[in-house]
């Protein structure tokens, strides 16, 4: 019942970068001083230059698009919040196939404001699969970098909350291209960025022996 190894950490400076903006995007939020605010949105800029020179494999258009939107946020830095429903049944997972990649992930999606974790899971698997569930637990609080092999700009907490069926049928979402049940043993191609077959079999372990405490990074 360990927790699943995990994966090779993102580039040093892809960490590096996100560490400068958020200091930089800090200052320019709350510095009164003209001299601070400079030196802050200077701090800023290098931070998106590491960005817009690091991103090895994008095209120049696509770095200037990555790099625009690392610098685009406001307000005091915060990480985003990922909710995912992990739906089991008869030894089976719940997946949906995302249209963006083609490639299978739990339900779910970044949490939107006034609703709570529990509200976003359900909504998310009826949105994305079709079916009607009821939350029952939360399973595991996650930073993304700590253990999706995928580098993302934003700071991440993935949150799993345990979902069991109540009633709809399987359709795909205007986000979603299928919807299947898979064995653990069994898993097709993941997005590897939204779930990895590593934190799939834990949430099954977690699910499956409530005595056991949330995971916790």
């Amino acid at each position: 019942m360990s927790r699943p190894p995990e994966p090779p950490g993102e580039p040093p400076w892809l960490d590096w970068a996100r560490r400068i903006q958020a200091i930089a995007q800090a200052g320019i939020s709350y510095t009164s001083s003209d001299y601070d605010l400079d030196r802050y949105r200077t701090l800023r800029a290098l931070a998106v230059e590491m960005v817009a020179r690091h991103a090895d494999g994008a095209a120049a258009g696509d770095r200037v698009r990555l790099a625009e939107l690392f610098a685009s946020d406001t307000g005091y830095p915060t990480p985003k919040v990922d909710v995912r429903a992990f739906v089991a049944r008869d030894g089976e997972v719940l997946l949906v196939r995302e249209r963006t990649d083609g490639r299978w992930s739990l339900p779910g999606g970044w949490a939107d404001v006034g609703s709570s974790p529990a509200q976003m899971a359900v909504r998310e698997v009826a949105e994305e699969s079709g079916y009607r569930v009821r939350a029952t637990r939360l399973l595991a609080v996650w930073e993304r970098a700590r253990h999706n092999p995928t580098p993302g700009l934003s700071s991440v907490y993935k949150l799993a909350i345990a979902c069991e069926v109540t009633g709809g049928r399987p359709e795909p979402g205007y986000e979603t291209l299928g919807v299947g049940w898979f064995p653990l043993d069994g898993l097709p191609e993941l997005s590897l960025g939204r779930i990895t077959a590593a934190q799939i079999h834990r949430l099954a372990v977690l699910a499956a022996h409530p005595e056991l405490p949330a995971d916790l990074d």
